[in-house]
């Protein structure tokens, strides 16, 4: 059973979606390069790739929308040379929100990909 330890700790930057999308914005796309350039640093550790969403829409939906946004993180982070091997999925849908309650100021906060480092 793999132990997973917070991506902070290798300086990985969560990544942040729109309303009910799992498409890579700008912003996205130029966190992920920086991440893509710090996980290439620690070769041979294994890198997941949670996907979250916020409250709103069922449970089922959240988390095919959470597995989408883990997917396009990391068929990114495969095109900036990150082999797909060291890169694992998961969703948690909208089971573990990063702030919690409802509104804009949460929800932006809620859609994102967040990365774990194994140990």
């Amino acid at each position: 059973n793999t132990q997973w330890e917070s991506g902070e700790k290798y300086g990985l930057q969560t990544v942040y979606f729109d309303y009910d999308s799992s498409t890579l914005n700008t912003d996205a796309m130029a966190v992920l390069r920086e991440n893509a350039a710090k996980i290439k640093q620690v070769p041979g550790k294994m890198v997941q790739v949670a996907g979250h969403c916020d409250d709103r829409g069922t449970q089922e939906y959240n988390l095919a929308l959470g597995e989408r946004r883990a997917l396009a993180v990391r068929t990114y982070l495969i095109q900036t040379g990150v082999p797909g091997e060291r890169l694992l999925t998961i969703s948690y849908g909208k089971e573990a929100p990063a702030v919690p309650g409802s509104g804009e100021a949460a929800w932006a906060k809620n859609r994102r990909a967040e990365f774990s480092v194994a140990r």
